[in-house]
């Protein structure tokens, strides 16, 4: 069975604005699944860098996720590595404890989150063509 992945409403407005692309999140979560994360910060969050359109990864964005290897994977928060340097304390615990929700929901009620648009499927989407 393939991995699900999707972002929040709130992820989602953020690529949006930073057009960052449903292909580099495909990518991101295909090189998590294959062992590449860039840092683990407890429970099932974990960051990944992604690279912006001419800068690369260094310079460009950091994602952070819900991940369980083999089930599910949920882009919750990104930001500029220009912009900030990396999130606080505070904000980690927050988004553990928001992470921890998603995770621990069963397949069903994931399920319905999915089809009530709480949570959007990551696909192509017309900047990528």
């Amino acid at each position: 069975m393939p991995i699900v992945v999707v972002k929040t409403l709130e992820f989602d407005a953020w690529a949006r604005e930073y057009s960052v692309t449903e292909t580099a999140l495909k990518r991101a979560a295909e090189e998590i699944e294959a062992g590449l994360i860039d840092a683990r910060l407890g429970g099932f969050l974990v960051k990944k860098r992604i690279a912006a359109a001419g800068r690369g990864k260094r310079g460009g964005y950091r994602v952070i996720l819900g991940y369980r290897q083999g089930d599910r994977l949920i882009f919750i928060h990104g930001f500029a590595k220009n912009e900030i340097e990396a999130i606080t304390k505070r904000e980690t615990q927050a988004l553990r404890k928001l992470c921890e929700i998603y995770m621990q929901a069963d397949a069903e009620v994931f399920g319905r989150m999915i089809a009530k648009k709480l949570l959007l499927e990551v696909g192509l989407d017309e900047q990528d063509t």
